[in-house]
């Protein structure tokens, strides 16, 4: 496969790749390494499998892919003990596998290297030369809100700064809630001897809420591995206003999950209302936005079409 085949492979579906240019050098290396870190701090959702998608992309690409199960990286956010961390983390390793990751790919847990001393020096030295300002600033879309912040959202963007070098990435994955982070380090890792990563930033999958994210703290998500009728009732009552079509959830995931497997979307509906309706996602869009469909038709058909998307996943974690 041609370099710019591979280029559209990794790009498609992105927002951003910083540099394109530093990425097609990356892509001239025999071996190179593509990474990305989670929070194991609940269910695996689909604003998590976004994500994945593009890991699996990568790996098509030609790269090793490193899976960081930030298990300190949650205990400093506030997600829970270590010890419940840590179970979550080998049910999200599971989920993450169930998504189609090949049996090479590698899952790191952070507490097995973040205590070292090497790389609390280097925490220690990237402390010195970042300021408290941007530190939190890269912080920002990460943290639970709060009135009164915590000296942890400060080491928290420092070490992720720091895994990125002791990983040895030539790339960083994340959506775009990471890329303060991800620019901080690629200022910062070549002050501390090191090259900078080149970074991919996906799109965030609004909540089924309507909100900005999809989030397992604000219960406004649908987990891969929920049942059938916990889908059907959560689609059933998602934000879907008539004839919106940016910032739609419901939408969002026909993009995502659904045309990017298959052509068209199945709506079954009676005669009274019309009958079936067989659409492209640019007849779904331009048919929802002249009002001609209704919300409830449109999440009928999606989500029996995830039920179908996710059953491998069930499948796979036999739930």
């Amino acid at each position: 496969m041609d370099i710019d085949s591979v280029m559209n492979i990794i790009t498609q579906g992105t927002l951003e790749v910083v540099t394109p240019e530093e990425l097609r050098d990356k892509l001239e290396k025999d071996q190179k390494t593509a990474y990305i870190g989670y929070e194991p701090s609940g269910k695996v959702h689909l604003g998590h499998a976004i994500t994945v998608k593009k890991m699996i992309d990568l790996q098509k690409a030609g790269f090793k892919v490193k899976i960081l199960l930030a298990d300190l990286h949650a205990y400093l956010n506030g997600k829970g003990s270590l010890e419940e961390i840590k179970k979550i983390s080998e049910y999200n390793m599971e989920c993450f596998r169930a998504l189609g990751l090949s049996e090479d790919t590698e899952f790191i847990l952070g507490s097995n290297f973040q205590t070292d001393e090497d790389y609390t020096m280097k925490v220690y030295e990237l402390a010195i030369s970042t300021t408290l300002t941007r530190a939190r600033r890269s912080m920002a879309q990460i943290t639970r809100d709060a009135e009164d912040h915590q000296v942890a959202e400060v080491i928290y963007p420092l070490m992720q700064v720091v895994d990125m070098l002791f990983l040895e990435v030539d790339l960083a994955v994340g959506g775009m809630e990471q890329r303060k982070i991800h620019m901080l380090a690629r200022d910062n890792l070549p002050k501390l001897g090191f090259s900078s990563p080149v970074c991919i930033h996906t799109p965030l999958l609004h909540g089924t809420d309507g909100s900005d994210k999809m989030s397992s703290s604000k219960e406004n998500f649908i987990a891969i591995d929920d049942q059938p009728k916990v889908i059907i009732e959560k689609i059933k009552k998602s934000y879907c206003p008539a004839g919106e079509t940016e910032g739609n959830p419901i939408l969002e995931i026909t993009h995502h999950f659904i045309f990017n497997e298959r052509e068209t979307l199945l709506i079954q509906r009676p005669e009274k209302f019309g009958g079936n309706l067989e659409l492209t996602q640019e007849e779904l869009i331009k048919m929802y936005a002249d009002g001609d469909l209704h919300p409830l038709d449109l999440k009928n058909g999606v989500a029996d079409c995830l039920v179908d998307v996710l059953k491998p996943v069930r499948d796979y974690l036999k739930v």
